[in-house]
């Protein structure tokens, strides 16, 4: 009998080297979007910047986040997944090299961008992969090692924050480190093959053959071919009869799509993590690298908690989980909210009460809007238009990350820190009726009956 369980493990290894290798682009996003939060306080030593240039530095990776998410759909379907994946790791290598070596605030900036266009790219693209590449019974589990990847890349960048604080060339050494991954993310797909799926759409059955018998070897490839042959040719049949892509129940779900990503950025996440280390030195953090020492905490934090979306997202259901998340994600940013007033209008030092406020919301965010939004969006969107539609919210993430992090800096300096995180307090308790009213609960129905309810006009609370 354990042998019998070994020879399976030795089986199925390569699909989890495959897993392990594409997941490290998950790894380069969280490393992106933790490592400024280390190196800003350092950059500011280097050159003075207002807060309209700080915000700038932080939001500009994700004006070319933006322009990734817009052009990686068409790019992955013409080119390949494997060959976007390279694509990727190579502008992140480039972007990594630029930011350390950057001889001005314009020249960091523009790096900054450069980084943004691989973040915008491996967010739609590594899914993809693992979604085509894994057997349908460990789907759901590979899928999500993205998001654990990501958290964990978070979390490198406050460690690798920490090891650098006190070097001669601190944020540059924290902004160049990101090269290590992206070599790593390089060498390791260099050895891996395209999707079976794409590799059929482009008539290359023999690779996809190969393939198949490395990932699934009890299976039949000839099985799996002739079943993605099928699909292929009734999609192609499909937009022949139909030359109206387009019909009006679908504004629904993509308007639902886009309002998911609204509630996951503008509840104030990504100014939490890309501002970490500000916002405890203006909780009365006096020394940088006790700041940096909470900065790591909170990184545990959400890499830990979200093996509870993991292990429960399935079994209890989508909505619960958000229930739960975004009321305890509401009553962190009012009690962070409230440290600050007190502080700025009493003198009262609450800065451990701020530490337990942002984790508190970082630990209800990992197991539930930090998942489960993707997840969402990945089963709301009608077959016809997935593509586009995962694409128009994706970007539309970006384009409020960029929003939010670009203005924080300025809403801090105008209204202070207890008005900031109170409206985006307030955003979680709209955020919280709008679950209950336009959010499905899509756990245990098929994608098809989903989309049969959003055709029938049936309310999301009644699905």
């Amino acid at each position: 009998m354990e042998n019998t369980i070994t020879g399976k493990k030795i089986k199925h290894l390569w699909l989890y080297v495959i897993a392990g290798v594409a997941s490290l682009g998950g790894l380069l996003s969280g490393f992106d979007t933790g490592v400024i939060s280390g190196a800003l306080l350092f950059i500011n030593d280097t050159w003075p910047l207002t807060t309209l240039e700080q915000g700038w530095v932080v939001s500009s990776a994700l004006v070319g986040a933006v322009i990734g998410a817009a052009a990686n759909g068409v790019l992955a379907d013409v080119y390949g997944r494997k060959k976007v994946i390279i694509a990727t790791g190579t502008i992140f290598a480039i972007g990594s090299i630029l930011c350390g070596f950057a001889a001005s605030v314009s020249w960091l900036i523009a790096g900054r961008m450069i980084l943004g266009l691989a973040i915008g790219m491996v967010n739609f693209v590594i899914p993809l992969y693992l979604s085509e590449l894994a057997p349908q019974k460990v789907r759901g589990m590979l899928v999500s090692l993205y998001q654990l990847a990501i958290t964990a890349g978070i979390l490198f960048s406050y460690l690798i924050n920490r090891i650098f604080a006190l070097s001669e060339y601190n944020w540059r050494w924290m902004l160049g480190a990101g090269l290590i991954p992206a070599l790593i993310l390089l060498i390791g797909i260099s050895f891996l093959g395209d999707t079976p799926r794409w590799l059929i759409s482009k008539k290359r059955d023999d690779e996809a053959r190969k393939i198949f018998a490395k990932i699934e070897p009890e299976a039949n490839p000839d099985d799996h071919i002739k079943e993605i042959r099928t699909t292929l040719k009734r999609a192609e049949k499909a937009a022949q009869k139909s030359s109206k892509v387009f019909e009006r129940w679908m504004l629904m779900p993509i308007m639902v799509g886009v309002v998911i990503m609204f509630i996951q950025i503008c509840t104030g996440i990504n100014t939490i993590i890309y501002y970490t280390a500000t916002i405890f030195k203006a909780a009365g953090f006096t020394d940088t690298i006790g700041a940096l020492y909470a900065t790591i905490g909170v990184g545990v934090v959400n890499f830990g908690m979200t093996f509870v979306a993991i292990f429960f997202t399935d079994k209890v259901g989508r909505k619960p989980l958000l229930y739960a998340g975004l009321s305890g994600m509401t009553i962190g940013l009012f009690a962070l909210g409230a440290t600050f007033y007190f502080k700025t209008h009493y003198g009262l030092d609450l800065k451990w009460i701020s530490v337990g406020s942002i984790v508190l919301f970082i630990a209800c965010f990992a197991f539930s809007l930090g998942p489960i939004a993707w997840i969402l969006i990945s089963e709301i969107m009608p077959l016809k238009i997935r593509g586009t539609a995962m694409s128009i919210a994706t970007m539309s993430n970006f384009g409020f990350n960029f929003i939010v992090a670009l203005t924080f800096p300025t809403l801090l300096e105008t209204i202070g820190e207890a008005y900031t995180f109170w409206i985006f307090g307030i955003i979680g308790i709209f955020s919280l009726y709008f679950t209950y009213y336009f959010i499905p609960e899509t756990k245990g129905r098929s994608l098809e009956q989903i989309e049969k309810n959003w055709q029938e006009g049936i309310p999301a609370r009644k699905f």
